[in-house]
C-alpha cells in the first residue's frame, strides 16, 4: 500500500521544519506518511497545487503563497475567511477545502508563557501573517490591538478588513505596549525593526513568529538586548502543526515532546 503523501509548499522552502514535525506526529499516532518539501514558483503555485492533489492528502502553505491558497479554495474554514489567508488545505472528493491554524498555534503558544486578558498588543506587519492572528488574539479578551507598518497602504486595507484594531504609524508609536508581535519578514533577512526607544521602556513580552532552528532571530536577538522576554515562533510552527494534523487525521498529537526535540 502507497503511503498517505503530506507536504509544505513555499519559497524559500528548504529550512523548514514541518517534514520532521508531522514525522514526529505521526510516529505517536502510529501511521506512517510521506511528508515533502516543495519549493512554490510564483508564476506556477495553482498547477503546482493541482498537481500535488492527483494524489496527495493534505498540504501545508507558508510564505509567500497564503493569500493565494485562500482564493484556490473551493471551501474555507470561518477563521480562514477572516484571515483571507490559507495556511492548511486538503481535498474531499473534487472540492479543496482551506483552513488556518496560525492564529490557534499562536494563541495555544502564548498561553503557555503569558496572559493574554486585558492586555495591550501592538502586532508589526500588516500581511498574511498579521492576517492570520488578529481574530484569535481579539478572542482573548485583550485590551487593545495595535498594528503597526510602514507601508500606510497595507495598514489601511488591514483596518477595513478588521475594524476592531488600532492602525498606528510611526510617529504615533509614543506609549508602551504590554506584548510586542513581530509579523514582518525582516527576521528572516536578518535586518532588525527601527523602533522607538519608548516601545522598550515597559520590557513587554516580544513575540516573533519567525524561528530559527539555531540562535535567535534578529528580533528576539534584539527584544532580549532591550531586557525583554522573548520568544521565536517555532512553538506556534509545532502548535499550528498539531491543528493540521489533527483536520487530516482525527487526532491530536501532543506538541510538547516535538517542541522539545526541536530545541535541542
Amino acid at each position: 500500500m502507497s503511503l498517505l503523501r503530506f507536504a509544505v509548499i513555499g519559497n524559500p522552502i528548504q529550512h523548514s521544519l514541518s517534514p520532521e514535525i508531522h514525522q514526529s506526529f505521526a510516529e505517536q499516532i502510529g501511521i506512517e506518511l510521506e511528508y515533502q518539501r516543495i519549493l512554490g514558483e510564483p508564476l506556477h503555485f495553482k498547477q503546482q497545487v493541482t498537481d500535488f492533489f492527483q494524489q496527495g492528502k493534505g498540504m501545508n502553505v507558508t510564505l509567500p503563497f497564503k493569500g493565494e491558497a485562500f482564493q484556490l479554495a473551493d471551501i474555507a474554514t470561518e477563521r480562514c475567511r477572516q484571515a483571507k489567508a490559507a495556511n492548511t488545505l486538503w481535498q474531499n472528493q473534487t472540492k479543496l477545502y482551506a483552513d488556518n491554524t496560525d492564529g490557534i498555534g499562536l494563541i495555544n503558544d502564548l498561553k503557555r508563557h503569558t496572559s493574554l486578558h486585558n492586555k495591550t498588543v501592538l502586532i508589526l506587519g500588516a500581511g498574511g501573517a498579521a492576517r492570520g492572528i488578529i481574530y484569535p488574539l481579539l478572542e482573548q479578551g485583550i485590551k487593545q490591538l495595535a498594528v503597526y507598518n510602514r507601508s500606510t497602504e497595507r495598514l489601511q486595507i488591514l483596518a477595513r478588513d478588521f475594524p476592531d484594531i488600532a492602525p498606528v504609524q510611526y510617529n504615533q508609536l509614543s506609549r508602551p505596549f504590554d506584548i510586542l508581535i513581530n509579523a514582518t519578514s525582516i527576521s528572516t533577512t536578518r535586518q532588525s525593526i527601527e523602533l522607538p526607544d519608548v516601545l522598550w521602556s515597559a520590557q513587554p513580552f516580544c513575540y516573533d513568529l519567525a524561528y530559527q532552528r539555531n540562535g535567535l532571530t534578529s528580533f528576539v536577538a534584539e527584544a532580549q538586548l532591550k531586557a525583554c522576554q522573548a520568544l521565536d515562533g517555532l512553538g506556534m510552527l509545532v502548535e499550528q502543526a498539531a491543528e493540521a494534523f489533527a483536520i487530516w487525521h482525527g487526532v491530536k498529537p501532543r506538541t510538547q515532546p516535538v517542541l522539545e526535540m526541536l530545541r535541542r
